[in-house]
Parts: structure tokens; sequence; C-alpha cells
């Protein structure tokens, strides 16, 4: 019983090792543009964030471009712009507000004030 068992399993083996080792690999030389046309995750990231309404109106309040901002992520390394996502991806979603700010403010000098 066991000889066969094994006589089968080695078969079975032999027929999916053979049949496995045959696969095909196939390389070419792609074009520059090509290669550039394919964005990284990161990169459409920043982008999509960057095209956020509510993101160009707080740059074009401050003085900036969208589309000159745009220009200089297109510029950028894939370093500084897997940083940007990082930084993007673990910014706060609500932030600190100002009223929030001028009342911790307000409550630490009047503290350190009557302290004395």
């Amino acid at each position: 019983m066991k000889s066969v068992a094994m006589k089968t399993l080695c078969r079975v083996l032999i027929v999916s090792l053979m049949s496995l080792t045959f696969q095909t690999a196939s390389a070419g030389m792609i074009r520059t543009e090509q290669a550039a046309a394919a964005i990284s995750p990161d990169r459409a990231l920043v982008l999509s964030t960057l095209t956020r309404s509510d993101v160009s109106e707080q740059m074009q309040a401050q003085g900036l471009d969208p589309a000159i901002a745009a220009e200089r992520v297109a510029a950028m390394t894939d370093a500084e712009v897997r940083t940007l996502a990082d930084n993007i991806n673990t910014a706060p979603a609500g932030g600190l507000s100002t009223l929030a700010a001028v009342v911790i403010i307000g409550l630490l000098v009047w503290v350190i004030w009557y302290r004395r």
C-alpha cells in the first residue's frame, strides 16, 4: 500500500515540477515616455490633494497658483514625493482651530499670571 501511494505521489510531483518549470518571461525595451507616464501612487495622492477645491482656495489665498504647485510636484524626486505623501497621510484631519489655540494660550497666560 505504501509503495503504490509513494509511486503515485512521486509521479504527481514529477509531472507538476516538469509543467511548472516551463514559464515564459518576456522583457523588452520601453520608451522614455512610457516610463515617465507611469505615475506613482504617492505622486497621484499629492496631485489629487492639490486639485481639491479647499486646498486650491487656500493656495490662492496665500498667493500660490495651483498650476505652479502641480509643476513643482512634477519636478520633485520620488523620495521627496514619498515624504510629502507620508505627511499627508499622517496629518490630523481637523487640526487645531484658531479659537482653541487662543483659548489654550489665554489659559496658560492666566495660570502663569495668577500663580505669582
